[in-house]
C-alpha cells in the first residue's frame, strides 16, 4: 500500500532547500537559522452514519531566525513569500530588523552559540514516514494521500450500516499529515526529518441522541487501522448508559482509562520547565529555594518519558524552534534530543532545560520532544481488569476543556464528557451524571493505588497539539469530582 511520496513544490514556489540557501546567502546578522516545514494532509469526516466531507491539502510555512549582538529576531513566513528570491530576502531583512531592535535591550537571557554541525541532533533514528533527518536534507518534501485509508474507508461503511440498523448514529473524522522539516543554519546544520501524524476520533450516539460515548487512536499511517475496536467498545458503552444514576459531587475512586491520563501527563510534561521551578513560580519549585528535583512523587514505580526514538511514536531528534520560551529556545535549533525522564520509578528526576537555562543553573540540557510514555505498571491489566478490582467507584472514559487553575499546584478543573460510568463489586452497572473536577497531574500520580499495562493513547483534549503518547490505565483514590455539571 502506497501511503507517502516524495513531490516538488507547487509551480511558482521555491523548494525548501532553496528557501534555505537564499535566506541564508541574505542575511548579513551575527547567525542566521532558517526552519521550512512542507504539510500535506488526507481528511475524511462524518456526521449521522454518512460521509460529510474529504479533502487533500498542502502549506508550506517557514520562519527565519537572525541573531544580532545575542539578541534574537523570528519573522514567519508562507508560500507566498516563497515565489521568489526577492520575496525570501524580503522575510530576512525583516527577521534582521527585528534582532537589531531586540538587541537594544541587550543579549537574550537564553543567548547560545548556534548549534555547528559537529554538535546536531543524529541519532540515526529514521522517521516512521520512511524519511531520515541529516542525510536526507536534498529529498524533496513527503506527501500523503488518500492511499491511507485502505483498510479504514471499508470497515466506515460497514459501521454505519451496522448502526442504521441498531438505532445509533456515529459521527467523526480521521486525519492523516505528513509534515516535511528542513532546517539549516549558518553554521552550516543541514537537518530533515519526515513526520506523519494519524488521528481517528469516533463519536456513537444512540438514536435519540441521549446516549453518547467517545473513542479516538493515534497511527502513523492508519496502516491495518479500522473502526471495528472502536465501534464495538462504544457501543458495549452505549449499552452501559441504559440505565442512568444521579450521583453527587464527591471523591471517588476512579479507574482512568489511558486517554484521560494522557490528558493529565501531557499537561504535567508541558509544566516541567526547569527555569520556573528554580524561580519558585512553578509546582516544582521547592519550599525555600531550588526544586524538587529527587523529591519522590509516588510510590508506584512509574515513569514519565520523552523519547524521540519510542517505537511507533518516533518524533524529530533535534530542536526546531521559532521562538524561545522557558522550555524552548531559538537558539537550540538543531540540537539533539535525547530521552528525558521526567520521573524515574517514582521519583521526580529532571526538569526540562534550554541551552541557556541549562548554563545558567550548571545542569543539563533536556529538551522536550514530541511523544510521551508513562510506563511501569503491571502488564497483565486492562482498564477491564481495573474496573474487575473496584468494589465502589467510578469509570471516567473522557475528559473535555481541561484548564489550569493554580500554575504552585498545577491543580487542573475540567469537566466529564460522553461516559462516565458506575462501578459496583467490580461491574459496570449504570451511566451516572457529568462533573466538573478539580485535580492536578500530580495528584494523579500521587494517589494512584493500581497500574495497568503502557498502550498507546490519544488525548481527547490535546488531540489537536500532541498525538504521540503510551499510557496505562490506572485507578486513583479519591478524584475530585468538585460539582455536578448539567452538561449532557
Amino acid at each position: 500500500m502506497t501511503s507517502s511520496a516524495a513531490v516538488r513544490p507547487p509551480a511558482g514556489i521555491l523548494a525548501p532547500q532553496e528557501i534555505i540557501d537564499i535566506a541564508l546567502a541574505a542575511s548579513g546578522a551575527d547567525g542566521c537559522v532558517v526552519v521550512v516545514e512542507s504539510t500535506s494532509e488526507a481528511n475524511v469526516r462524518w456526521a449521522n452514519n454518512t460521509v460529510t466531507t474529504n479533502g487533500v491539502s498542502r502549506t508550506l510555512s517557514w520562519y527565519v531566525v537572525c541573531i544580532v549582538d545575542g539578541a534574537a529576531g523570528t519573522v514567519s513566513a508562507s508560500a507566498a513569500a516563497a515565489d521568489s528570491a526577492s520575496a525570501v530576502a524580503e522575510v530576512v531583512a525583516a527577521a534582521h530588523q527585528v534582532a537589531r531592535a531586540a538587541a537594544q535591550s541587550g543579549p537574550a537571557r537564553d543567548a547560545q552559540p548556534l548549534v555547528d554541525p559537529d554538535h546536531v541532533g543524529t541519532a540515526g533514528i529514521s522517521s516512521p514516514g520512511g524519511g531520515f533527518h541529516g542525510g536526507g536534507f536534498d529529498e524533496p518534501p513527503v506527501t500523503t494521500s488518500f492511499d491511507v485509508y485502505a483498510d479504514l474507508l471499508p470497515s466506515l461503511g460497514t459501521a454505519f450500516e451496522d448502526a442504521r440498523a441498531d438505532d445509533r448514529v456515529l459521527y467523526g473524522f480521521a486525519r492523516h499529515e505528513t509534515t516535511t522539516t528542513h532546517l539549516g543554519s549558518s553554521t552550516g546544520v543541514r537537518l530533515r526529518w519526515v513526520q506523519p501524524t494519524g488521528t481517528l476520533e469516533l463519536n456513537a450516539k444512540s438514536a435519540d441522541l441521549r446516549r453518547s460515548s467517545w473513542g479516538g487512536l493515534s497511527t502513523p499511517d492508519f496502516r491495518g487501522v479500522t473502526v471495528d475496536d472502536l465501534v464495538a467498545s462504544l457501543t458495549r458503552r452505549l449499552e452501559w448508559a441504559r440505565r442512568t444514576t444521579d450521583l453527587p459531587a464527591g471523591r471517588y475512586d476512579t479507574v482512568l482509562p489511558p486517554t484521560a491520563v494522557a490528558d493529565f501527563m501531557i499537561n504535567l510534561a508541558w509544566s516541567a520547565a526547569a527555569r520556573p521551578a528554580h524561580e519558585g513560580r512553578s509546582a516544582f519549585s521547592a519550599p525555600g529555594g531550588g526544586t524538587r528535583v529527587g523529591e519522590r512523587l509516588t510510590g508506584q514505580a512509574l515513569t514519565l518519558a520523552a523519547d524521540p526514538a519510542a517505537a511507533g511514536l518516533q518524533c524529530a531528534p533535534f530542536v526546531a524552534a521559532g521562538h524561545s520560551s522557558d522550555e524552548v529556545s531559538v537558539f537550540d535549533n538543531g540540537a539533539p534530543i535525547p530521552r528525558v525522564e521526567i520521573v524515574a520509578d517514582g521519583v521526580i528526576n529532571s526538569l526540562l532545560h534550554t541551552r541557556g537555562s541549562a548554563a545558567e543553573y550548571a545542569e543539563p540540557f533536556t529538551p522536550d520532544a514530541d511523544n510521551l510514555l508513562l510506563t511501569g505498571g503491571d502488564p497483565d491489566l486492562s482498564t477491564d481488569d481495573l474496573v474487575a478490582g473496584v468494589r465502589s467507584g467510578l469509570l471516567l472514559t473522557s475528559q473535555w476543556y481541561l484548564r489550569e487553575v493554580d500554575p504552585m499546584t498545577m491543580l487542573l478543573t475540567g469537566l466529564t464528557r460522553d461516559g462516565v460510568f458506575l462501578i459496583e463489586n467490580g461491574e459496570i452497572t449504570s451511566a451516572v451524571n457529568n462533573f466538573r473536577f478539580n485535580m492536578s497531574p500530580l495528584d494523579v500520580l500521587r494517589h494512584a493505588v493500581t497500574v495497568g499495562a503502557t498502550v498507546p493513547a490519544l488525548s481527547r483534549e490535546w488531540s489537536d497539539w500532541f498525538t504521540r503518547s503510551a499510557m496505562p490505565p490506572m485507578v486513583v483514590e479519591d478524584f475530585n469530582m468538585s460539582s455536578v455539571s448539567p452538561a449532557q
